[in-house]
Protein backbone atom coordinates (compact mmCIF):
# COMPACT_ATOMS: atom_id res chain seq x y z
CA UNK A 1 0.00 0.00 0.00
CA UNK A 2 1.39 3.34 -0.93
CA UNK A 3 1.45 7.14 0.71
CA UNK A 4 -1.81 8.61 -0.01
CA UNK A 5 -2.24 11.15 -2.31
CA UNK A 6 -2.69 14.76 -0.53
CA UNK A 7 -3.55 17.89 -1.98
CA UNK A 8 -1.22 20.88 -2.02
CA UNK A 9 -3.18 22.52 1.26
CA UNK A 10 -3.31 18.84 3.04
CA UNK A 11 0.28 18.83 2.18
CA UNK A 12 0.76 22.40 3.11
CA UNK A 13 -0.29 21.49 7.07
CA UNK A 14 1.55 18.51 7.16
CA UNK A 15 5.03 20.10 6.86
CA UNK A 16 4.07 23.01 9.34
CA UNK A 17 2.95 20.54 11.73
CA UNK A 18 6.02 18.99 11.42
CA UNK A 19 7.99 21.96 11.93
CA UNK A 20 5.94 22.78 14.62
CA UNK A 21 7.26 19.62 16.86
CA UNK A 22 10.98 19.94 15.83
CA UNK A 23 11.24 23.50 17.16
CA UNK A 24 8.76 22.05 20.05
CA UNK A 25 11.42 18.81 20.43
CA UNK A 26 14.65 21.53 20.26
CA UNK A 27 12.98 23.79 23.09
CA UNK A 28 12.25 20.46 25.23
CA UNK A 29 16.16 20.05 24.55
CA UNK A 30 17.25 22.86 25.04
CA UNK A 31 15.50 23.88 28.43
CA UNK A 32 16.80 19.91 29.47
CA UNK A 33 20.37 20.75 28.53
CA UNK A 34 20.43 23.98 30.81
CA UNK A 35 18.31 22.35 34.13
CA UNK A 36 15.06 24.55 33.41
CA UNK A 37 12.85 20.96 32.62
CA UNK A 38 13.90 17.58 34.84
CA UNK A 39 13.59 14.44 33.23
CA UNK A 40 11.05 13.56 35.74
CA UNK A 41 9.29 16.38 34.23
CA UNK A 42 9.27 15.12 30.89
CA UNK A 43 8.40 11.66 31.35
CA UNK A 44 5.17 13.13 33.34
CA UNK A 45 4.13 14.99 29.96
CA UNK A 46 3.64 11.89 27.95
CA UNK A 47 0.13 13.01 26.83
CA UNK A 48 2.51 16.41 25.22
CA UNK A 49 2.12 14.91 21.41
CA UNK A 50 6.01 16.07 20.65
CA UNK A 51 7.38 14.40 24.05
CA UNK A 52 5.73 11.21 23.46
CA UNK A 53 7.10 11.05 19.96
CA UNK A 54 10.33 11.72 20.56
CA UNK A 55 12.86 9.11 20.84
CA UNK A 56 14.32 7.91 24.07
CA UNK A 57 18.17 7.70 22.66
CA UNK A 58 17.28 11.51 21.86
CA UNK A 59 15.48 12.57 25.10
CA UNK A 60 18.84 11.16 27.20
CA UNK A 61 21.43 12.94 25.27
CA UNK A 62 19.72 16.20 25.86
CA UNK A 63 20.35 15.50 29.58
CA UNK A 64 23.36 17.42 30.98
CA UNK A 65 26.87 15.18 30.94
CA UNK A 66 25.07 12.26 28.93
CA UNK A 67 26.56 11.51 25.36
CA UNK A 68 25.89 8.83 23.13
CA UNK A 69 28.40 6.45 24.47
CA UNK A 70 26.25 6.61 28.13
CA UNK A 71 22.79 6.57 26.41
CA UNK A 72 23.46 3.26 24.49
CA UNK A 73 25.04 2.22 27.35
CA UNK A 74 21.93 2.94 29.81
CA UNK A 75 19.58 2.23 27.11
CA UNK A 76 20.75 -1.75 26.65
CA UNK A 77 21.63 -1.75 30.64
CA UNK A 78 17.45 -1.13 31.03
CA UNK A 79 16.51 -3.00 28.06
CA UNK A 80 14.97 -0.22 26.19
CA UNK A 81 15.17 -0.92 22.18
CA UNK A 82 17.79 2.08 20.64
CA UNK A 83 14.59 2.76 18.39
CA UNK A 84 11.83 3.14 21.21
CA UNK A 85 9.91 6.23 21.91
CA UNK A 86 9.00 8.07 24.41
CA UNK A 87 5.69 6.87 24.92
CA UNK A 88 6.32 3.58 24.24
CA UNK A 89 8.54 2.85 27.57
CA UNK A 90 7.21 0.62 30.19
CA UNK A 91 6.49 1.70 34.16
CA UNK A 92 9.74 -0.47 34.67
CA UNK A 93 11.70 1.24 32.35
CA UNK A 94 10.49 4.95 32.91
CA UNK A 95 11.20 4.28 37.03
CA UNK A 96 14.81 2.61 36.24
CA UNK A 97 15.70 5.89 34.04
CA UNK A 98 14.23 8.15 36.92
CA UNK A 99 16.48 6.21 39.66
CA UNK A 100 19.59 6.54 37.59
CA UNK A 101 19.43 9.69 35.81
CA UNK A 102 16.36 11.49 37.51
Amino acid sequence: MGLPKLTPEEKRKALKKAQEMRSRRAEIRKKLKCGELSLADVLAQTDDEAIARMRVAYLLESLPKIGKVSTKKIMKEIGINESRRVQGLGERQRAELLERLG
